[in-house]
């Protein structure tokens, strides 16, 4: 691809990152739908390891300056600091999930269960709406236990599914437990860093050894970092100060209808997108 089209679609693609991680619309779906897209245009990701390890590190910043002081404290207190030991805790079912069923995950992401996954957030999102509008007499608890974090990171481990939101799993999970939207909110962004610094990593190490430490630093993957990160900090300045009073039906109704043009693609073939397939089963390879 030429350079001026690479920079543009590492651009897009950062743009898209930032968004919807936190927004509760699934980044990783999103992603690989963009990807699809975009091919059809004439974009072609070249380097598409390195971009996904440096567009995770845009995201990475953005909740780090957010919640700048947050990290802090931790840092400087990491034995008496109650938030660091949720994190903890809630990062487990995600990380057992991945040690447990890693290949069988990495096996969705060649689009075959996209469809579905995006009508899966669709409905979690319906389910946001209903648990918080039946606790809204009662404003929800403010301060996050560990009941809570578990159920955040149950629903986080389901979020391992291209397609499915990670933080909009993770507002379900807080909201049907009790938390307030804005304790939930702030809990499921900054649990988003340790599972954004674990992606990193993971994907970083193949990067690395697929193409150099000097493919992580190329100008095309550097302008999706910024682009990632500018976004991801809008996205989550825009969530933590509306998180009271958006409605998640609009944010689902947005979800379901890709979900079902997803499944349409699937079933036409358009964009290279595989059939839908039973779990387990070999998915068709993209042509």
């Amino acid at each position: 691809m030429h350079t001026d089209m690479q920079i543009v679609f590492s651009a897009l693609m950062g743009l898209i990152q930032g968004l919807t991680e936190f927004l509760p619309v699934s980044s990783s779906g999103h992603l690989l739908l963009g990807e699809k897209l975009f091919g059809l245009l004439g974009y072609a990701n070249q380097n598409s390891m390195a971009l996904a390890v440096m567009l995770h590190m845009g995201t990475l910043i953005a909740v780090a300056v957010i919640f700048f002081k947050d990290w802090v404290d931790m840092l400087r207190h990491p034995i008496s600091n109650p938030t660091l030991r949720l994190l903890f805790v809630a990062s487990l079912p995600a990380l057992v999930l991945v040690v447990l069923l890693g290949d069988w995950i990495d096996g969705l992401f060649t689009g075959w269960f996209l469809g579905i996954s995006f009508l899966i957030t669709a409905l979690f999102l319906v389910l946001v709406e209903r648990a918080s509008a039946r606790g809204r007499h009662a404003s929800g608890q403010n301060a996050v236990s560990t009941r809570h974090a578990i159920a955040m990171g149950l629903f986080q481990g389901i979020a391992l599914l291209p397609g499915v939101s990670r933080s909009g799993s993770t507002l379900l999970g807080g909201v049907s437990s009790g938390l307030s939207r804005a304790t939930a909110a702030k809990f499921s962004f900054m649990m988003s860093a340790p599972a954004i610094l674990g992606s990193f990593v993971m994907e970083g190490k193949d990067a690395i050894e697929q193409g150099g430490l000097s493919s992580l630093f190329t100008t095309e993957t550097l302008i999706g970092v910024v682009f990632a990160a500018l976004s991801g900090y809008l996205a989550i300045r825009y969530m933590l100060q509306l998180i009271q009073r958006i409605s998640f039906y609009k944010f689902a109704a947005y979800v379901a209808l890709v979900g079902i043009a997803v499944i349409v693609m699937q079933l036409t073939g358009f964009a290279g997108f595989p059939p839908i397939s039973l779990p387990g089963a070999a998915p068709t390879p993209i042509p």
